[in-house]
């Protein structure tokens, strides 16, 4: 018999997590290491646990991450939109309790390109009079 499994695909800045939830006790693994391994910073832990805290179903399901793309933080955030669009196919009655803490929007803040004749973005070569 198969096992079930629900599927969600995050992002966020430049980053893109496809996420896998499998019934379980409560393991996460990031492109096949343990969240710790992968994530160095405690407080990117709980970004990514934040949707399974709000539903209460932190020790109830196996969370199989394959991320890429971005940075520490950025990968946090999409793997945060991936697993609360995962909870969706679980029970849609998680629906209410999401939106309203802002985790099924895509947060579209990306870097700004680069402009022909700036430095950067935004930032020009300095000015001189004469």
């Amino acid at each position: 018999m198969a096992q079930v499994q629900y599927f969600g695909t995050g992002r966020r800045k430049n980053s893109t997590a496809r996420v896998i939830m499998t019934p379980g006790s409560g393991k996460i693994t990031f492109n096949g290491k343990d969240i710790s391994e992968y994530l160095n910073f405690d407080h990117l832990h709980l970004v990514v646990k934040q949707p399974l805290a709000i539903t209460d179903t932190v020790d109830s399901y196996d969370i199989t991450i394959n991320v890429h793309g971005g940075g520490f933080s950025g990968q946090a955030g999409a793997a945060r939109h991936g697993i609360s669009r995962a909870l969706l196919q679980v029970d849609p009655d998680f629906r209410s309790p999401l939106k309203a803490a802002g985790l099924l929007t895509r947060d579209s803040r990306m870097k700004e390109r680069k402009k022909p004749g700036l430095k950067k973005a935004r930032k020009s070569p300095q000015f001189s009079k004469r």
